[in-house]
């Protein structure tokens, strides 16, 4: 029976976790790509020699090229550069809308019906970029934005309560920046009970004010962007389209008039299955909650107000 296919661009840190991931619960055949020369060859090989150890049946390929992502099902976009010294956002958003803008063109030409995984930073303005530079149905061009930035709620929520992750459940919205996120708290629970009965107001806080620097806070210990979390969140959003498990997870998507929106990326829950996103869902937001995300969408724009399509 023939596999499906999952190329990922970009075979650094996020990338080759990602494909770590993907191996172990064998979700599909792999393709890493990436512009270094070997590297993502050499990678791929390790990863192989692994297989056998895991009992993990998959083929995984590695290219400095794009041939081999033909006819992929899911394609992961995390090409690009990370803010360095002296580097204004304007730079950052410009050199890497024009790395994005490459691979878009590349991998759409040869995989036509795929979905598009958007990792790149800045996230909202890359996803919006690639579903301007594809074409596909926006359905099929999908941001990480909040998959990754709830993992790290759920983390911190279950750490103060005490309880097992597996019954934490809760969700961040909004852009993918520590300034703009938006936590909901009205909306976690622990085994069904709202945070708000496990939790006093302040420790409530004090979690939305560690998930919003959740990214920074690794930057500081190890001194380079997380990849453990940001793999593990791609993954389970690959898993979701390929599977088709019909997952409810936070992305940032195009939006055609939901929350009162249109002509902007950003994130909010969808649901995930072989079609990309199925469905959005709609919360019913309280005052603060659509002040913060109006916030947010607002800064996204701003953004995009710089970007050169």
């Amino acid at each position: 029976m023939r596999r499906p296919k999952v190329s990922i661009v970009g075979a650094g840190m996020v990338g080759h976790t990602t494909a770590q991931w993907l191996a172990a619960e064998e979700v599909a055949d792999l393709v890493l790509v990436d512009i270094v020369e070997k590297m993502p060859m050499g990678k791929a090989l390790d990863l192989t020699q692994a297989a056998p150890i895991r009992g993990v049946d998959v083929r995984i390929t590695g290219s400095n090229g794009y041939e081999e992502t033909a006819d992929s099902e899911v394609v992961v976009i995390i090409a690009g550069v990370a803010r360095k010294p002296g580097m204004t956002r304007e730079q950052l958003l410009d050199t890497n809308a024009g790395i994005v803008r490459g691979v878009v063109e590349q991998v759409s030409r040869r995989s036509p019906q795929a979905t598009l995984l958007v990792v790149t930073n800045p996230l909202d303005a890359m996803t919006y970029l690639t579903y301007k530079v594809a074409g596909f149905p926006r359905q099929r061009v999908i941001g990480e934005s909040g998959a990754l930035d709830s993992t790290r709620f759920r983390a911190f929520i279950a750490m103060d309560v005490g309880v097992s992750v597996q019954d934490v459940h809760g969700m961040v919205i909004g852009a993918h920046t520590d300034k703009d996120m938006v936590p909901l708290p009205r909306f976690a629970h622990a085994g069904g009970i709202p945070l708000a009965h496990l939790l006093s107001p302040e420790r409530i806080e004090g979690i939305v004010a560690r998930t919003r620097r959740g990214g920074a806070e690794i930057t500081e210990l190890v001194g380079s962007s997380a990849f453990f979390a940001p793999g593990a969140a791609i993954a389970q959003m690959v898993e979701a389209i390929v599977r088709d498990k019909k997952r409810l997870i936070p992305c940032s998507i195009y939006l055609e008039g939901e929350y009162g929106q249109r002509d902007v990326c950003i994130g909010v829950p969808v649901v995930l299955g072989r079609g990309g996103v199925e469905r959005v869902i709609e919360l019913p937001l309280d005052e603060r909650e659509r002040t913060a995300f109006g916030a947010s969408v607002a800064a996204v724009r701003e953004q995009l107000g710089a970007l050169k399509l």
